[in-house]
């Protein structure tokens, strides 16, 4: 018998689960909510305890255990031990206390657990793609057992949050995100996948950990490699869009800064793809801002925007809000950016200064001086600023002394510490109210608790709001997902910030909030969904031919899109039915 090439891949044999093999199962394990006759049918007697609990009751057992343990860590823990073992049980907690969970299983305790996912790993989730899989990553891709797959998050684990390059250990943000497409937008779980790119670290802790789960070695950084990470990353994109379409969304996540603009102008216009840290951070961003004008009663173009941070987030943000002005004012991108002005970690950001990435050359300015200039507090004197966003991980950075600059600049100064998580952050919540005396315009990337602020002998309350990119990245999904998008335009995350922001009603803005209340978030989610679906069909742009929804617009779209989201309340059918369905069984 001749010898069979190497590059013959072994077919997964599809079979009927029963007994122990299903409740191993999580997708189809139903815990206790088992009745009988599936007990019967799928010989399941004896394995099972004899009493039957309903879903609901299942819940409030996880809840009541989840209540008990004081460290996040353990909760967090906790959550993805039942996601293992049972994913509609999980997902019914996860949405049914989305308020309570949301900063257990994303910002912050996910990035602790990020730092710690070698230690707490159990069960594999997700794929990992190595630099050694370059040349066969459709071999590799072709082992998950899903044969629809519609939406992935994947990162390289470079820029974890505000906690740097963490590598294989990142994995534990895709899983949070892709968690919260099903929690926020009600995404179906079972056509999503969590990959990250494994092309080493450069943190030198993790590679002399004991229990790192990575690739033990440096990240690309001779030219060669750097070529070859290119490589990686376009074969890895294009054997997903060959297995499972043109409309497989494709989300960027924590890639670094040397990666992540260049990545996503690399590929936007070739496959339905977006960065979360660069659009939704933006769209978030601007749907606060809008908020915001409803407060002060001005325009977008009335500002002097100042950002401390000109990575990914500080741009992508900065980007945004200039295409806003430009279509609000019918102005030009470029004199739209006029008004925004960026802070690195070298000071003001001007025309004529040494060593600019072509993103920040954008934003370089002419000014009087050609000194440089860095205390924050004097550029933001300088330049006028009425809004100042922290997007740098400078914890503190936004002292007494700016804040005041900024309340004197404005009667009502728009402040908005971004970094992520709370011990990152710019500055707290109650020092930017205290020295601004009330005056700010608050919005943080984590939650801050109510606030009491004294002044002048009375004391105010203030809940201060949290510009949260889960508002912004599933409902977008959702409408990409069921309209089968083949390309996401920029258009999609102005759409959405305008449509968070009229959910914020007139009385959120008087108690000190721009953004809709977290509990309502499955509501906003599809709100946004149906805004953004109701623009991609009726999109059309000579410079973005490639653009298509390859489904046909429906007459009720709101209900078009809750018909595509995923029953978290009840078990859909016998398990040996919904199985055999999935798998193409009679």
């Amino acid at each position: 018998m001749a010898a069979q090439p190497d590059n013959i891949q072994v077919p997964w044999v599809k079979q009927i689960q029963t007994g122990q093999p299903l409740i191993e199962n999580s997708r189809y394990n139903k815990g206790l909510a088992f009745t009988d006759h599936e007990r019967t049918t799928l010989c399941l007697h004896g394995l099972l305890p004899p009493r039957i609990m309903t879903l609901e009751e299942q819940a409030h057992q996880v809840m009541w255990n989840i209540r008990r343990k004081i460290s996040n860590l353990d909760k967090y823990q906790y959550l993805m031990s039942v996601l293992e073992s049972n994913e509609k049980l999980f997902y019914n907690v996860l949405i049914n206390n989305v308020f309570d969970l949301m900063p257990i299983v994303y910002t912050p305790t996910v990035g602790l657990a990020c730092q710690r996912y070698g230690y707490i790993f159990t069960n594999p989730r997700g794929m990992y793609i190595t630099i050694k899989d370059l040349g066969n990553v459709r071999t590799v891709l072709r082992n998950w057992p899903q044969s629809k797959v519609e939406g992935i998050v994947f990162t390289d684990g470079q820029r974890i949050l505000g906690l740097g390059d963490l590598g294989a250990f990142g994995m534990g943000i895709p899983v949070g995100k892709l968690a919260l497409y099903t929690a926020c937008a009600g995404v179906n779980p079972s056509r999503l996948l969590p990959v990250t790119i494994d092309v080493g670290t450069n943190n030198q802790d993790l590679l002399e950990d004991e229990f790192y789960i990575g690739l033990k070695q440096k990240r690309p950084s001779t030219e060669e490699q750097k070529a070859n990470y290119d490589k990686l990353i376009l074969e890895f994109m294009t054997e997903a869009r060959n297995l499972w379409g043109h409309s497989c969304l494709l989300q960027f996540e924590d890639f670094g800064n040397s990666n992540a603009f260049r990545l996503l102008q690399m590929h936007r216009h070739n496959f339905c793809t977006f960065n979360d840290d660069i659009q939704g951070t933006a769209s978030i961003a601007l749907s606060g801002l809008y908020s915001a004008m409803r407060i002060t009663g001005g325009k977008l173009s009335d500002n002097v925007f100042c950002f401390l941070g000109a990575g990914s987030a500080g741009i992508g943000i900065a980007d945004l809000i200039a295409l806003a002005i430009s279509q609000e004012e019918n102005m030009s991108v470029e004199e739209a950016r006029t008004r925004i002005w960026l802070v690195d970690s070298r000071g003001l950001i001007f025309k004529g200064r040494e060593r600019l990435t072509p993103q920040k050359l954008k934003y370089a300015h002419a000014r009087k001086s050609s000194e440089k200039v860095t205390a924050l507090h004097e550029i933001v004197k300088e330049v006028g600023a009425t809004a100042l966003f922290g997007v740098s991980g400078q914890s503190g950075a936004f002292t007494e002394a700016v804040c005041r600059q900024m309340a004197a600049n404005t009667d009502r100064p728009i402040i908005f510490p971004y970094s992520n998580p709370n011990s990152k952050a710019e500055q707290s919540a109650a020092n930017c109210y205290k020295w601004t005396q009330n005056r700010c315009i608050f919005a943080s990337g984590s939650p801050w608790p109510e606030q009491e602020i004294e002044l002048d002998g009375r004391t105010f309350k203030v809940i201060p709001a949290q510009g949260n990119n889960a508002y912004i990245f599933p409902g977008v999904a959702l409408a990409i997902i069921a309209c089968k998008c083949t390309r996401v335009p920029e258009q999609f995350f102005i759409n959405a910030a305008k449509c968070c922001s009229s959910l914020v009603t007139d009385e959120m803005l008087k108690s000190g909030t721009i953004y809709p209340p977290l509990k309502s978030i499955r509501e906003v989610s599809l709100k946004i969904a149906v805004s953004v679906a109701d623009f991609a069909y009726s999109y059309s742009n000579p410079n973005d031919p490639e653009f298509k929804t390859l489904t046909v617009r429906p007459k009720d779209l709101e209900g078009f899109l809750r018909s595509k989201q995923y029953n978290h309340e009840h078990h859909d059918q016998f398990a040996y039915n919904l199985f055999a369905e999935e798998h193409g069984y009679q």
